[in-house]
Order: structure tokens, then C-alpha cells, then sequence
């Protein structure tokens, strides 16, 4: 029996089939070098471990008070070495990526300061971390201001407009480094350093500040190799590898790891308490396996491009574009195509493959949003997943597949939904 045979058994239209088989023939190329990436991380991260002297012991957990918990503190050691920063502060009280962020923000910032976006505006669920909509707890609430500057036309940084926006005020700039749900690009490590060097150049003691989310292990190099005073992410995204069950990191320079440290736990506690709750072993071997795991993200992404843009998508980044994160931008066009596409992403899940997904006001966010995740972690985005706020273009953005062969399934799936609801036409052979 060979695999098309079971694609037609899990109701694939062989028209879709045949179609997607073509596509991908022209993709060999783009994977291999997508390998070679993945290799030069793998071995990385092998050195970083092997550095921390990582034992046996360490895959241990605690619980409580967390005191002298030498698996988190080894744990830590390896995020260190593998950003090449001073500290890291990874735990599994941080609950996501914007958590994270929120902590580092809170953290290094105090009233009377300003934050600076110079790549127009972040994610949607930092709005109301930092002020933009009003919420309680806000940065706002507690005198820090937030200012912001869009990238230009050609979606390059406004350093005239950045020099301009830095003043007395201007302690801390976030950048982005993916395009989230905007319709810009996502930012290489160098991008982000020359970014970096210009702002540094205004006002030496700035923090720079990245949210790494979606772009770890994408590039052989990460921001914190090119000058970021602290990098953020979560560990349920590419560097918990799929195995990870929550938390989130900051990696940087010593003094911003302190301050956030006593911003996630208290004053005069800082980094020494916190259980990691037998988490251990899944976050040094998700960490282990997340350079490869990230390949198979990356693929997934990349034949999604090149299969709805031979359909004429609109795509983001476009097919043949480098890449610098996991997320895939398709452009539907209308709520319908959108929702199959979603709907064929969870119906190829492993887990709630049986549940339709159904659009809902998603805590964080503006529009009622569309989420697609059927997952053994609950909102893992490394895992095949699809999500969308039901607004104009209608784009969906897609992400994740622990196995490249899992990824390319959803993907089939749901051009499958769509074709089977007459929203798009596979050309003949």
C-alpha cells in the first residue's frame, strides 16, 4: 500500500493529490538547503548542552519553592550558550510568548519611560500589555508611554523617522521579528542588527529588545548573536520542539535577566525560586529536537506557499522568498475559503480531529478570530495549526507540523476543503 492509496482511504480528492505531488516535485532543492540549516543548529545545540554538562540528574524536576533546582539552573545554562548571552531566565511559570514579553517589558521598564517600536505596530496581544487599547495592568497604567514608527513603502526601517521618535524619554525598543498578523515581511537576525546598530548609534544605552517568537533555529544565527540586549519566546512554539508542555524564556544580558526575574517572581527572590515541575526532560530534549522540528515547520510552510500560489493565492512571504519564521500568510480572499482551509487543518490534526473550529472572541484580540490546532499541547503553534482574525483580506496564517509528512497531510487537507466546496479549481494534468 503506498501513501496516496491512503490519502484517497482519508477522503483526498486523487485530483488534489496528483496536483500537490506535482507542486512538491519542484521543492527538493529548497528542502535540502532547509537540512543544511537544520544540521548546523542541531550541532549547536548539541555543543550548548554538552557545555552545561547536562547529566542525568538534571532531567530531574522540583516542586514548591523550586529552591536549588539544578535541572532549571542547567537549563538556563543552555539557553545562554546557545543565544551567546550572559543569563536566560526559562521557566514553566511563563504561560506563553506574550506572558514572556509582558515580563520583560514589566521588568526593565519604570514610570516615565517610553517604548519604541520602529517596526510599526506588534502583535495584537501586546496591545494591551503595553497600553494601546486601555486595560487594567497596562504599561500605560503605570506611566510608561509607547511610540511607534511604520516601516516604510518598501517595507525597509524609517531610520530617519527612528532617529526622530528616539528622544530623552525612550528607554526600550521592541522589535518584532516576525510579521505576526501584519502585511509586512519577517526580519533576518542581520536585518535586525543593522537595525540595532543604527538605534545603539542615537542612544548607546537603549535596551533592544526582540520578540523571537517563530524564528528560532529558521537562520543559523539568532538576534542576540547581533547585538540584542534580550531575545523572547515561547516554549511551545520551535524551541520546546513539540514536547515541551508550556513556558516561555528571555535570554540577554545579565542586568535584563535580573529585572525580569523579580518581575516574574518578587523582589529579593528573583531567579532562585521556581519548580520546574518535572518539566526537565521535555524541555532539554524539545529543545534538543527543535532545530529538526523546525525544518519540518519550515517545509510545511514552504509547500503550502508554492501550492495555493500556483493556485493564484496571494502568499506571504511568497514561495520563493527566504524565510525567516514559521508562519505562512495565504490570502483567501473571502470567510468562506478561509474557514475550509481552517476547518481541513483540524480535521488533519491527531487530536480533535472530529471538533469544527468556529470563529470567537479570542481573549487579546480585536476581531473574532479562527483557531485550528489539533494538538497534544494545548495551543502549541509548532504543531500543525492554522489561525485567522475574520477580518479583510481574509488571510489565514498557518504554522507548525511536528513532521514534515504530517504538514504536507493538513496542507493537502485543507486545499481538499476548499476544492470540495466548488471556492477553487485544480487545474488539469
Amino acid at each position: 500500500m503506498d501513501y496516496q492509496r491512503i490519502y484517497e482511504e482519508m477522503g483526498i480528492s486523487p485530483e488534489v493529490i496528483a496536483y500537490s505531488e506535482k507542486i512538491l516535485k519542484n521543492l527538493e532543492g529548497r528542502f535540502k538547503d532547509i537540512d543544511e540549516i537544520a544540521e548546523i543548529n542541531q550541532l549547536k545545540v548539541l555543543q550548548a548542552l554538552q557545555k552545561a554538562k547536562v547529566s542525568e540528574a538534571h532531567l530531574l524536576g522540583s516542586t514548591g519553592y523550586g529552591y536549588n533546582d539544578i535541572g532549571r539552573d542547567a537549563l538556563e545554562e543552555v539557553y545562554a550558550n546557545y543565544f551567546h548571552t550572559e543569563d536566560a531566565l526559562v521557566r514553566s511559570q511563563i504561560v506563553c510568548g506574550t506572558h514572556a514579553l509582558a515580563i520583560a517589558l514589566q521588568g526593565n521598564l519604570r514610570p516615565g519611560d517610553e517604548i519604541l517600536s520602529p517596526v510599526g505596530k506588534p502583535y495584537d496581544t501586546l496591545d494591551e500589555v503595553i497600553g494601546i487599547r486601555d486595560s487594567l495592568g497596562s504599561l500605560k497604567e503605570f506611566g510608561v508611554s509607547y511610540k511607534e514608527v511604520a516601516l516604510l513603502p518598501d517595507g525597509s526601517f524609517d531610520y530617519e523617522g527612528i532617529k526622530n521618535a528616539i528622544s530623552e524619554k525612550t528607554r526600550l525598543v521592541e522589535i518584532q521579528r516576525s510579521k505576526g498578523y501584519s502585511d509586512r515581511k519577517s526580519f533576518s537576525p542581520k536585518e535586525i542588527g543593522d537595525l540595532i546598530r543604527f538605534i545603539k548609534g542615537c542612544k548607546k544605552d537603549l535596551i533592544c529588545m526582540v520578540d523571537n517568537c517563530y524564528g528560532e533555529f529558521v537562520c543559523t544565527e539568532e538576534p542576540s548573536d547581533y547585538g540584542a540586549d534580550m531575545v523572547v519566546g515561547s516554549l511551545i512554539k520551535n524551541p520546546g520542539g513539540g514536547l515541551a508542555p508550556i513556558g516561555g524564556y528571555i535570554a540577554g544580558s545579565k542586568e535584563c535577566i535580573e529585572r525580569a526575574a523579580v518581575r516574574l517572581t518578587a523582589p529579593g527572590l528573583g531567579k532562585e525560586l521556581g519548580p520546574s515541575l518535572h518539566c526537565n526532560k521535555d524541555f532539554f530534549q524539545g529543545f534538543f529536537l527543535a532545530p529538526t522540528v523546525t525544518a519540518s515547520a519550515e517545509k510545511s510552510a514552504i509547500f503550502a506557499a508554492s501550492l495555493f500560489e500556483s493556485l493564484g493565492y496571494s502568499c506571504h512571504p511568497k514561495a520563493d522568498s527566504p524565510r525567516n519564521d514559521i508562519i505562512q500568510e495565504i490570502r483567501m480572499g473571502n470567510g468562506e475559503a478561509l474557514l475550509a482551509f481552517c476547518r481541513g487543518i483540524q480535521e488533519a490534526s491527531p487530536v480533535d480531529s472530529f471538533v469544527r473550529p468556529e470563529p470567537w472572541d479570542m481573549p487579546g484580540y480585536e476581531d473574532p478570530v479562527v483557531m485550528a490546532a489539533g494538538a497534544f499541547i494545548s495551543g502549541s503553534s509548532i504543531e500543525l495549526s492554522a489561525d485567522a482574525p475574520l477580518r479583510e483580506p481574509y488571510s489565514v496564517y498557518f504554522q507548525g507540523g511536528l513532521t514534515f509528512a504530517h504538514g504536507k497531510f493538513g496542507v493537502i487537507k485543507a486545499l481538499d476543503n476548499i476544492f470540495k466546496a466548488g471556492l477553487v479549481k485544480i487545474p488539469k494534468e
